[in-house]
């Protein structure tokens, strides 16, 4: 097995790992998927073609890591929403990755938005429907990442395909 070999077996993990970081917030995610294309551009050995595909990813990664945050943004902001009830709900959700297997993340997520936002609203009904419209949009946001992370891998994958054939 030749350097350039390894090099694109190690990208594509960890374009495989980014785009599940897109889902999960444990673990790294279209960051993780530019550096890969960077460094299979670098060391995979693929000359214009390994650019090319950077140059389209990055396009892809940065689009995704953009959308997910002016998405989210612009709803938290649309309901009044502040900082320190999403901060709540990501607090709450790595306790919850912790005590609940699987689900715990988006469990603690959600129940730490909630109580932050019944502590400012003092209003069940108010806290639910601004919890809703924030769980609503962070996962709009996540849905358009993982979207956008995923044409990024094809586009690598294609490369690959690309310099396979003609190298």
């Amino acid at each position: 097995m030749n350097a350039q070999t390894v090099v694109t077996i190690l990208c594509g993990l960890a374009i495989v790992v980014g785009v599940a970081g897109t889902v999960i917030p444990v673990l790294p995610g279209s960051f993780l998927i530019g550096l890969s294309l960077l460094a299979w551009a670098i060391w995979g050995g693929e000359g214009a073609t390994g650019w090319v595909v950077f140059g389209i990813g990055m396009i892809f990664v940065l689009a995704g890591m953009a959308a997910s945050a002016v998405l989210a943004g612009r709803k938290l902001k649309q309901h009044r929403i502040p900082n320190r009830s999403v901060a709540a709900g990501i607090v709450l959700g790595i306790a919850g990755m912790f005590l609940i297997p699987v689900v715990g993340l988006f469990v603690g997520f959600a129940a730490g938005l909630l109580l932050s936002e019944l502590h400012r609203t003092r209003n069940l009904g108010t806290a639910l429907t601004t919890s809703w419209a924030a769980l609503k949009a962070t996962g709009l946001g996540i849905l358009v990442e993982f979207g956008l992370a995923c044409l990024a891998a094809s586009t690598w994958v294609i490369g690959v395909w690309v310099g396979a054939a003609s190298g």
